[in-house]
């Protein structure tokens, strides 16, 4: 049943809660009189009057949203590994920077001298080993020569005692001798001093490259490219251990870390399309899911999500509190309803109540599948052609087969979004 615009704004300037009491009053009534009526008197037919809607085809989506914390792409807090007074600054806050930049230098007056003191020992014991390895290689050739001869020697005497030359002492004398020479080479193979000297050299080198470390702890590099947000301290102050001296993040991209439930965290995945709502800017950023935590949160028991999206001009701020919202599932071609049409019985058997063409109600069973907001797919029971009620639905769903099919229905236009300040 269709109405005027006049009579549509009569009917708008009705208060929410007087509408629906009309409602459901009349539905009571209706039903009242009806169970009254005695035999041989006329049925009252029951009167409702509801608001409906069209179950339409269309696309609808899964969404997931939640409130959500900005943080940079990348951050580095950078913490000197010495404690020294600040030499010089070489940014200020809002500075951009390339990773491997000098950012600012740290006293280094007792370092420099501790390094140049280690290379002198280094240099030293590289002398003390070349000059081993030259002693070693002399005395090993020596030996070798040594070895050489005394076996000769005693192969010589040998040879001689079997014909009677010279005697068995002689031949035990350069057996004797081979023996000595023997261990000497085996001495002089071993290179006693060379391996003590190498040692003390490898022991230098290291002095010299932990020296050279701490020099370098006094130099601050940028780790990555950004822009520097945080310098506390000031030229001549010392920063207390283990706190940063200087914070550059990587803005160029933003990313918001919320916290969902398991169920809803099942149904995203990396690469799934998501916006971000900041407070103060009316349009949604549009970003990307790059990031679903494969374990639970332990204190919340809850799944963290990122979303990243690009930040130019650097206009999100991290520390932000922002509302995301992700797209989990899109059904293009969906029958889609108002979520109010839906009733669900106890048994949790969902059904809609449906007007033919002459507003006879009917109840439908339907299955439901994804939500976006206020619509709801469904997947069986709809062709996506029907009128659908929402206002009063509950009233009649109340009623008997027999008692809803000779319901009369009043089909009343929804209030126009200007009128309800009327």
């Amino acid at each position: 049943m269709l109405f005027s615009f006049k009579e549509r704004n009569r009917a708008g300037r009705q208060s929410g809660a007087s509408h629906i009491f009309a409602i459901t009053g009349m539905a009571v009534v209706s039903l009242f009189l009806w169970g009254c009526s005695k035999p041989g008197e006329e049925e009252v037919t029951p009167t409702v009057t509801v608001q409906v809607d069209a179950a339409q085809k269309g696309p609808i989506q899964l969404k997931v949203s939640s409130d959500a914390v900005l943080y940079p792409k990348d951050q580095a807090a950078i913490v000197p590994k010495v404690v020294s007074p600040v030499k010089k600054f070489y940014v200020d806050r809002g500075t951009h920077v390339k990773a491997g930049q000098l950012l600012a230098e740290l006293e280094n007056q007792d370092l420099t001298g501790a390094h140049q003191k280690s290379q002198g020992g280094y240099q030293q014991a590289e002398a003390t080993y070349l000059m081993e390895v030259q002693k070693a290689e002399q005395d090993l050739k020596f030996a070798k020569q040594s070895l050489d001869a005394a076996q000769k020697l005693y192969d010589s005497r040998q040879a001689m005692f079997k014909e009677g030359a010279v005697s068995a002492k002689d031949v035990e004398d350069s057996r004797l001798s081979l023996i000595q020479a023997q261990n000497q080479y085996d001495l002089a193979q071993k290179q006693s001093d060379l391996k003590v000297a190498e040692a003390q050299l490898n022991a230098a080198k290291g002095d010299t490259a932990s020296a050279e470390a701490q020099l370098s702890y006094t130099k601050i590099i940028s780790p990555i490219d950004g822009v520097v947000t945080d310098r506390p301290f000031f030229p001549g102050e010392t920063a207390p251990q283990g706190i940063p001296l200087i914070t550059v993040m990587d803005l160029s991209q933003i990313v918001a870390r919320s916290h969902i439930s398991q169920q809803e965290a099942a149904r995203l995945k990396a690469g799934d399309p998501a916006t971000i709502m900041v407070p103060g800017q009316s349009a949604p950023v549009k970003g990307k899911v790059t990031m679903v935590s494969p374990a639970l949160d332990a204190n919340s028991t809850t799944v963290e999500v990122w979303v990243a999206a690009p930040n130019p001009g650097n206009r999100l701020k991290p520390g932000s509190s922002v509302h995301v919202s992700m797209v989990g599932e899109t059904v293009p071609n969906a029958v889609v309803v108002p979520t109010a049409a839906l009733l669900t019985a106890p048994d949790g058997v969902t059904t809609v109540i449906t007007l033919d063409i002459e507003n006879v109600p009917h109840k439908v069973k339907v299955k439901t599948g994804i939500r976006d907001g206020a619509n709801v797919q469904v997947t069986d029971g709809l062709q996506g052609s029907e009128r659908v009620v929402t206002v009063g639905a509950f009233e009649l769903d109340k009623e008997d087969d027999p008692v809803l099919a000779k319901t009369k229905i009043q089909v009343q236009a929804p209030k126009m979004p200007d009128e309800d300040d009327e």
